[in-house]
């Protein structure tokens, strides 16, 4: 097909997840990550477990490794770790957007890993640098199929886990997050407008640990779905 020649270049080609039970997909814009939502994945990781004050960092839609496809471990890294997450899809853009409000522009919830390469953000951590590439390499955003808000409702509790080749490896529930979902919808659109196609990864309990080449990660949200993905 001919370029469009009212574009310089050839346009980026939309990412896009799958919706469950429908042919339409979902077109993905921003990744919008929170850090240490879960006591426990905080005291883990050697930070304080209390309420602190929300901070988030962005993975690109590059980063998106829709169902079917394998994570390909990133050359630059030997310590990949897996971090299962609930995800919330947005549906209706919005700034500053109310606390009371904010579920009202959510479309739906998926299961997502954020695969974080430990080794890199160690030194990014003792630098004083940015995590993105630790964080936001392409592929690092395994997420299955979005399920609609009127097959799921909005999840306030009910168990993450991820199986690491069959082995539990993380296990909590949502009702542990520090920060909710309106919460988070609520602070980011104060600094970013949202919009339809934005994702919120809501964070992960503990027991994040490494992967290896081979290994078949699946993480699971009761009433919400799973993801599933290959190490390659």
């Amino acid at each position: 097909m001919p370029q469009d020649p009212s574009f310089a270049v050839a346009p980026p080609v939309p990412v896009t997840l799958p919706v469950a039970g429908e042919e339409a997909v979902f077109p993905i814009g921003r990744i919008f990550c929170i850090g240490r939502n879960y006591a426990a994945h905080a005291a883990e990781m050697g930070h304080d477990s209390s309420r602190e004050p929300p901070f988030f960092f962005m993975k690109p839609n590059t980063a998106i490794c829709p169902p079917g496809t394998d994570f390909t471990y990133p050359r630059h890294s030997s310590d990949v770790h897996h971090e299962v997450e609930l995800v919330a899809a947005i549906g209706k853009g919005g700034s500053h957007i109310p606390v009371a409000d904010a579920l009202a522009h959510v479309w739906g919830y998926g299961v997502g890993l954020d695969m974080t390469l430990r080794d890199i953000q160690a030194t990014a951590k003792s630098m004083g640098r940015p995590w993105e590439t630790a964080k936001a390499v392409d592929g690092s955003a395994p997420v299955g199929a979005i399920h609609p808000v009127a097959e799921t409702g909005h999840p306030v509790k009910g168990r993450i886990a991820l199986a690491v080749n069959g082995n539990l490896k993380q296990e909590g529930d949502l009702e542990q997050m520090i920060w909710s979902i309106p919460e988070m919808i609520a602070h980011i659109s104060q600094s970013f407008t949202l919009r339809p196609g934005d994702l919120i990864m809501t964070g992960t309990p503990s027991g994040v640990g490494p992967v290896l080449m081979g290994d078949l990660l699946e993480g699971t949200v009761e009433g919400v779905g799973s993801v599933s993905v290959k190490v390659r």
